[in-house]
């Protein structure tokens, strides 16, 4: 990580954004996004597993996420604006080094301490990789950064997913130790991560952009941008907070309450993923279209009807919602990333680390209560009281209209 390029990421004027999206280099770092995220999706679904073999309490569990997002969301915000100021492309494989490291770890983890360590490592991992893996897929966007965002989180939304798929036909037949089988994925990711690096070096050095000695500043009012980003935050907390209850506790509920099968609880955490990263991609172009301020609005606030049902269902109809959830709130990251960039121009590798360190951090703060609410009053409380979070998303009633300024 000791190659430093200028702060070329800023922002360019019109007459210097390219003309064409350079798909092979979009496409590749939605591919490393893929690997690293399928990688560190595999700790979720073993809970059950390791819950077992540790006897651990819903606090414990709770407390895994916390470590594994904790270190992702606060280290996330500082190499973004480290990068931001001394851009580094080779931190893209150090970063997916560090998630082997945790992987492995965790996979030979014998004590409860160890899983900290592993997931913590997890968590480093994502911090060094997602930054400036943002920065790149808007370098190679053209000028469509709504487009770009949404392929290059289509990657991790799709390796999510993967994780409880995994975890049903591989990890929970044989056992920990098989997470260590799955090693290949970020050893790819370090090899074309390498790649990309380069490109990122050579594009950099060809290509003439207008520089300044400070990142230009909004167009809009200050006190307008402070508004619109207390907004933007307060959304990716209800999207974190319910996303949370349904990666960490959804296979528990399941279980529980319709005596599912470990296997069958996590194809039903396979769906709700699958259904988030299809659902991805479409926040960022109609977002281009017809303004990110909507695309917000009907991603966050549209779910409430659905998760205000969920909990009172039987297994048809949850099996229904959770797909429909998923859809719809995976809308809403891409275009809020997108969004406060624009707000905050010049600032894309501070702006990535913010709002992906932040969804991290909530998460696992989302964990570690919604666990303490499962051990003291039962996992279907979980549920009942995070199905009021989508109402949040009244806020973006709020937002300015970027489109049309």
């Amino acid at each position: 990580m000791t190659t430093q390029l200028p702060p070329s990421d800023i922002s360019p004027a019109p007459a210097d954004v390219p003309e064409k999206v350079n798909y092979k280099i979009l496409g590749s770092i939605s591919f490393s996004h893929f690997l690293n995220d399928a990688t560190q999706s595999l700790l979720l679904p073993i809970y059950p597993l390791i819950k077992g073999n540790f006897d651990l309490s819903f606090r414990q569990i709770g407390f895994i996420t916390f470590t594994y997002q904790l270190t992702a969301s606060f280290l996330q915000p500082l190499v973004g604006r480290y990068t931001d100021r001394k851009p580094q492309p080779y931190s893209l494989p150090v970063g997916m080094i560090l998630t082997l490291s945790g992987l492995l770890l965790i996979a030979a983890a014998a004590s409860y301490p160890v899983l900290l360590l592993g997931a913590a490592l997890l968590g480093t991992g994502s911090s060094v990789f997602h930054p400036e893996s943002s920065r790149v897929a808007r370098m190679a966007s053209g000028g469509r950064f709504g487009l770009a965002q949404s392929m290059f989180q289509v990657g991790g939304n799709a390796g999510s997913s993967c994780g409880p798929l995994a975890a049903a036909a591989v990890i929970i037949p044989l056992g920990q130790w098989s997470l260590s089988l799955f090693a290949f994925l970020p050893l790819t990711g370090v090899v074309l991560l390498l790649v990309i690096s380069r490109w990122v070096l050579n594009h950099s050095k060809n290509r003439t952009i207008k520089r300044s000695s400070a990142p230009p500043h909004s167009p809009l009012p200050r006190k307008l941008v402070i508004r619109s980003l207390i907004v933007l935050l307060s959304l990716v907390f209800s999207k974190s907070f319910y996303m949370a209850s349904i990666t960490n506790y959804f296979s528990f509920y399941l279980i529980h309450k319709f005596g599912a099968s470990n296997q069958s609880a996590q194809i039903h955490l396979f769906l709700f993923l699958f259904a988030v990263a299809a659902g991805t991609f479409l926040g960022g172009p109609i977002g281009d279209r017809i303004g990110r301020k909507y695309v917000i609005w009907f991603s966050i606030l549209g779910i409430a009807p659905f998760t205000l049902v969920l909990p009172y269902v039987d297994l048809f109809w949850t099996t229904i919602l959770i797909f429909l959830i998923g859809f719809i709130l995976s809308s809403a990251f891409s275009a809020i990333v997108v969004f406060a960039q624009e707000l905050l121009p010049g600032r894309t590798g501070t702006v990535a680390g913010l709002f992906f360190g932040l969804s991290f951090g909530l998460g696992g703060i989302g964990a570690a209560v919604f666990g303490e609410v499962a051990d003291i009053y039962g996992i279907e409380l979980v549920y009942q009281l995070c199905a009021f979070l989508p109402l949040l998303g009244l806020s973006a009633v709020f937002l300015p209209d970027l489109k049309h300024r």
